[in-house]
């Protein structure tokens, strides 16, 4: 089996465990990100691939053999760490470099390995200079490179890009994916950062108390969350929630809640039961400003907007009496920066009942 495959991981530390009987299959020349809050266990993971923490149970494969027990040296893997982890004494072309002259290669394959790597990476410039001399763009390019150089099966990345600001970030996206396309290299990357997950991933696999919550491919993972858990992590503003009872609407089906009738056109009205509790979830982008009220319509009372160029977020509050202040929780819904809304002036709105997604009460698990 070539990529990585991982096999009922375990691991605890005394009592506490990190990592709880997980499974996962990593196919070759992938781009799975593992995404989750701080704790879940993703590095942790990480680190057992790499094999920098000892499994408690379970085992892992590369390229179809059990590197469980095996030093990380002998994995065939290379890892970006948040922090760079570059020598300040040695130049760019030395710390590129070093992995290649302590396996004692010739030193003119290391000069054009070296060479081969930063023309790539757009660093043949830096060579020269040492890493105080770079700006944290360019310290990530060499890391980046120093990995590359080892040409291993398997690339780790740990947030290597946590340390940079926004515009960085954006920049460093765009070049890893691209990367990624021309070495077509299994690449295992680790972010709580959910733009960078999006973005760069054929895979999520989004993590939460040592387990895998869920794992697909981006547009899923956003579009049909699994459950609740997933469905508030990944999106922001995050999707809002709406608790009652599946009831109707004239021919469409409804959620019943205390504020009011919520209905959900397009929506098949077999998937609820009447007075079935339900959690109704929705994105910001997935309800509309409606030209008039109707038995698909919900009124709402906008409390504050923010713009944010071509678009607006709008909260809000259900306002079926039409008060001007609303009632219920509080909801964010995207519209066009010039819509029509004016503060405590109630507004028709329609969902969209085709990508609104309804949970479990009980479990979180998605209903539909």
């Amino acid at each position: 089996m070539r990529g990585v495959h991982l096999n009922r991981v375990r691991k605890s530390y005394g009592s506490v465990t990190i990592i709880d009987q997980l499974d996962l299959a990593i196919e070759e020349g992938e781009f799975l990100v593992l995404l989750g809050p701080s704790g879940c266990g993703k590095s942790t993971l990480l680190n057992a691939i790499a094999g920098l923490e000892p499994l408690s149970g379970g085992s892992i494969s590369i390229q179809g053999r059990d590197v469980t027990a095996l030093e990380p040296d002998q994995r065939d893997i290379a890892m970006v760490f948040q922090s760079y982890a570059l020598y300040p004494t040695l130049s760019v072309r030395r710390n590129i470099g070093f992995a290649l002259k302590m396996r004692g290669t010739a030193k003119a394959d290391i000069e054009r390995k070296v060479g081969e790597v930063a023309d790539l990476l757009q660093i043949t410039h830096l060579l020269d200079r040492k890493p105080g001399q770079l700006s944290g763009g360019q310290q990530q390019r060499v890391a980046i490179g120093r990995a590359l150089v080892r040409e291993p099966s398997v690339f780790l990345f740990d947030e290597p890009l946590s340390n940079l600001d926004a515009k960085l970030r954006a920049d460093m996206r765009i070049e890893l994916k691209k990367l990624h396309e021309r070495l077509g290299r299994t690449i295992i990357y680790v972010t709580h950062d959910q733009i960078e997950a999006m973005t760069m991933a054929t895979r999520i696999v989004v993590m939460n108390q040592g387990r895998i919550q869920q794992c697909d491919r981006p547009e899923v993972v956003y579009g049909r969350p699994a459950n609740r858990f997933v469905a508030s992590f990944v999106g922001a503003p995050t999707m809002n929630f709406v608790e009652g009872r599946f009831g109707r609407a004239g021919d469409h089906l409804a959620v019943l809640t205390a504020e009011g009738v919520i209905p959900l056109p397009g929506l098949d009205v077999a998937l609820g039961q009447a007075g079935q509790p339900v959690t109704l979830g929705f994105r910001p982008e997935h309800v509309a400003l409606a030209e008039a009220e109707d038995v698909t319509t919900v009124t709402a009372t906008p409390l504050m907007s923010e713009p944010t160029g071509p678009d607006m977020y709008v909260l809000m509050r259900f306002d079926p009496a039409r008060t001007g202040v609303g009632v219920g929780p509080e909801l964010t819904i995207r519209v066009p920066a010039d819509a029509a809304i004016a503060r405590h002036q109630p507004v028709p709105l329609r969902l969209d009942g085709r990508r609104i997604s309804l949970f479990d009460p009980q479990t979180g698990q998605r209903m539909n």
